[in-house]
């Protein structure tokens, strides 16, 4: 395995001004011996001054990120910046193309994929350049998402604790000023292969967020990540001040995931009703849903219950699970 990333691109990230372009990405295949993976980039620079790097498509289903994103590599001016910001729309492309969370081409989840490996499949391959090239050139970073096909969620901004307090700190303070009317801290997460994790160990203040779900194009989440993305960048410094817009719904309320017991997961196969809805509060012990068996009416369907107090922030949006699926999550209030 080799530490140099087979990407390349014709992009000069030191050039002022505004370039569209491609991350090349090696793929041969049937149809091209000497193809290549086209991954669209966007950079505006404007002199010296601190790297935003805004990035959505992580999973191919998730849209609000991909068209604010994309609204707003046409749309920022070179003259409107101090320093530089660095547009990757579709970072998992061939996901992006078939409007799937994971690659059609080696069926894996980038988000799953850091620090990714120069000499794997291309979904590692591109996590392996956004995690040598990429995070190295930034200051901020901001991974843009939505619940895909498979979840619904209230809409947030959100950071990953880390193990830096001061780092901790300024990406609250990104969160805040973002603006959406949630601002989650994620303190427990099943993984480490994410993203977030990566962008953290190369010490930038990293961002995420759920904005919408069900494989649907909210417009009034997307007018919120146009908003908070021009919030994020005046914050930053990299816009004037005067361009932040505030508060999409009043002041930022910050929440927390903080353990396993937040998740409810379906304990069998079957179609699943929910007892709850997004934003209710909820009592440990209380019923979540049932698990029912269209293929066996006269059986009893399958009871579960949350494990702990908090609100419901995310739901399922798929009626079939299957045992082990997660079917809501909670959040609770920040603890600080």
């Amino acid at each position: 395995m080799t530490n140099a990333s087979k990407i390349w691109t014709r992009v000069d990230y030191e050039r002022d001004g505004k370039q569209h372009g491609w991350l090349q990405l090696p793929h041969s295949v049937t149809r091209s011996a000497y193809g290549n993976i086209a991954i669209p980039i966007t950079v505006i620079r404007n002199g010296k001054g601190p790297t935003a790097f805004l990035m959505s498509g992580n999973h191919g289903d998730e849209y609000e990120g991909q068209i604010a994103l994309c609204k707003l590599a046409r749309a920022l001016d070179p003259g409107e910046i101090a320093g530089r910001v660095i547009i990757l729309p579709a970072a998992n492309l061939p996901a992006a193309m078939a409007g799937a969370r994971v690659s059609p081409i080696d069926q894996v989840n980038l988000n799953r994929a850091f620090p990714g490996d120069a000499d794997g499949t291309p979904t590692y391959a591109i996590a392996h350049y956004i995690d040598t090239v990429l995070y190295p050139m930034a200051d901020v970073h901001h991974d843009l998402h939505s619940g895909g096909s498979s979840l619904q969620y209230l809409p947030f901004a959100s950071m990953r604790m880390g193990a830096d307090p001061d780092l901790n700190l300024r990406a609250t303070a990104a969160v805040k000023a973002f603006g959406a009317p949630i601002g989650l801290v994620w303190a427990y997460s099943p993984d480490s292969r994410l993203s977030s994790v990566a962008a953290i160990n190369h010490g930038l203040v990293a961002l995420g967020g759920e904005f919408g779900g069900g494989a649907s194009v909210s417009n009034s989440e997307v007018r919120m990540v146009e908003q908070g993305l021009r919030n994020l960048l005046a914050h930053a410094g990299i816009i004037d001040a005067s361009s932040a817009v505030g508060d999409f719904a009043g002041p930022t309320r910050l929440m927390e995931v903080r353990s396993r017991d937040y998740y409810v997961y379906a304990p069998e196969k079957g179609l699943f009703e929910s007892a709850v809805e997004l934003g209710d509060t909820v009592r440990g012990g209380q019923v979540c849903g049932q698990v029912h068996f269209v293929d066996n009416p006269g059986r009893a369907p399958e009871t579960c219950h949350f494990e702990r107090d908090g609100m419901v922030i995310c739901k399922r949006h798929y009626g079939l699970v299957e045992r082990g699926d997660c079917v809501v999550h909670l959040a609770t209030e920040f603890a600080g």
